[in-house]
């Protein structure tokens, strides 16, 4: 089945050129899935460090013991480093010049630290991160696909090795 569509509500400068117009916006699609990817992290840490300082175990806040220090520290390091990333990404996206290579970089390493990052923190939740009343049981479910769509993590790869 055909379907007109009038020239008033045509997307891009010319018709018929849909695929490669697509094809041009990859690595801002790209650099928007990191930019979640980013923002899951800061959420997983944020709703952690709240967990870990009103749940107790053997007398004392979880926070308290050294393993959830650690762990929490290590979280935090990767939050910053994904933060600065994303931003050196955005100022080239409006700078003109974020080309493939570097949107699949932030893509691949930000996806790739998301799932770590929420893994870790359910794991710091215990029985109670894998009960969906609390969020990161929702974003440890939800991760997953981000290494999938807008290309996989293992494209990614190609694409970034292709730059060498």
């Amino acid at each position: 089945m055909t379907c007109g569509v009038p020239t008033s509500n045509l997307l891009g400068p010319a018709e018929g050129h849909g695929f490669v117009q697509l094809m041009q916006q990859l690595p801002q699609e790209r650099l928007i899935i990191a930019l979640q990817a980013q923002a899951v992290i800061e959420r997983a840490l944020d709703e952690t460090a709240k967990y870990v300082k009103s749940r107790n175990a053997f007398g004392k806040p979880l926070l308290d013991f050294q393993n959830t220090q650690f762990k929490l520290a290590e979280v935090k390091t990767n939050a910053v480093v994904g933060r600065v990333f994303c931003d050196y990404c955005i100022n080239l996206l409006l700078a003109g010049r974020l080309d493939a290579a570097t949107a699949s970089m932030a893509k691949l390493w930000l996806t790739d630290r998301q799932c770590e990052i929420v893994d870790e923190c359910l794991q710091l939740f215990g029985g109670y991160g894998y009960m969906m009343e609390y969020p990161i049981a929702r974003m440890w479910t939800d991760s997953r696909v981000q290494k999938i769509y807008g290309g996989t993590n293992e494209i990614m790869k190609v694409l970034i090795a292709r730059s060498l």
